[in-house]
């Protein structure tokens, strides 16, 4: 009896160390130890985005970058990923065309997802059109139509997010982003518990969390109201990283007519490339405050190993 109950005692210290361990601790890390994923969105929107992706990924410090499945250059990258299977790349969801020359469809059949369309024949341009005329079971139908584009190209998925958060601020469409990290094995992009509070979904993270879904302890985006200068924004975002794991993301891209032509965002998207890649500063910083990279990777191989052990 006695030895009995020293094996439920040491049992029970065991289970509580590891609910009580942090994130990074979970990943192998110490729990003071300050852990960066540097995403690249929009891959796959344009030639110069796809141009500056993988220069940042080989040369520079952009350890994922998510992948826009509708967008014309889509088979680019999708070659390059097949190609390169060490790369993280996820799926940015993408359930809207806000450029004004330069557009896209859906993945699904358009009877499938008729109220994802505009009069113009696209995806809505606004979050706010998308939430007025379609439906979140049509969004879970393209979502699905879309990483399954990307499998289906033989690109090894690492995680998933939301183009201009259109999954991410609405309790419906935040059930079907869960559904699809679920069904597909998936970490996704959170916002900070902090942010999360001000949209009024306090108890979303832990939701997620208790149905095994793995995400960021910090999630660069409230701070984007100060973005002004985009070194020096960044700089000090990498001064103040807080220990845990954190994802902030760019949106990196070649100088080009192209790019000029889509977007008059291209200054900073090219300023981002830049300094992700080139910016010894940058890099000297990230290495003057041990911060150490990561790529969405191991989170979606903890997040499958979890599930492995649950199901036994």
């Amino acid at each position: 009896m006695k030895a009995r109950i020293i094996f439920l005692l040491l049992l029970s210290a065991v289970c509580g160390l590891s609910f009580s361990q942090t994130l990074a601790e979970r990943l192998g890390y110490k729990a003071s130890d300050r852990l960066l994923i540097i995403n690249c969105d929009d891959v796959g929107m344009c030639h110069s985005a796809n141009l500056a992706v993988i220069d940042g990924m080989e040369n520079g410090l952009i350890t994922s970058g998510t992948i826009m499945t509708p967008c014309p250059w889509f088979n680019e990258i999708a070659d390059y990923a097949r190609k390169h299977p060490e790369r993280d790349f996820g799926v940015h969801l993408t359930h809207t065309s806000e450029w004004k020359n330069y557009r896209w469809g859906s993945v699904a059949s358009r009877e499938k997802v008729k109220g994802l369309y505009d009069n113009e024949g696209y995806l809505w341009k606004s979050i706010e059109e998308v939430y007025a005329h379609s439906t979140p079971e049509e969004a879970l139908t393209e979502g699905r139509a879309q990483i399954k584009k990307a499998l289906d190209a033989g690109i090894p998925l690492t995680h998933l997010d939301s183009h201009m958060g259109t999954m991410q601020y609405n309790p419906e469409y935040m059930k079907v982003y869960a559904q699809l990290a679920l069904e597909f094995g998936l970490p996704l992009r959170m916002a900070t518990q902090s942010t999360m509070e001000n949209f009024g979904f306090p108890d979303l993270r832990r939701q997620f969390k208790e149905q095994g879904i793995l995400f960021t302890d910090y999630f660069i985006y409230d701070e984007l109201e100060n973005y002004e200068d985009v070194r020096s924004f960044w700089t000090e975002i990498i001064q103040n990283l807080k220990p845990g794991v954190t994802e902030l993301y760019i949106h990196a891209s070649k100088e080009s007519d192209e790019l000029k032509a889509i977007t008059n965002s291209w200054r900073t998207r090219v300023q981002e490339a830049d300094i992700f890649t080139k910016d010894t500063g940058i890099r000297q910083l990230i290495s003057d405050r041990n911060i150490i990279l990561i790529g969405y990777r191991p989170l979606m191989e903890l997040q499958r190993k979890n599930r492995l052990t649950d199901a036994k």
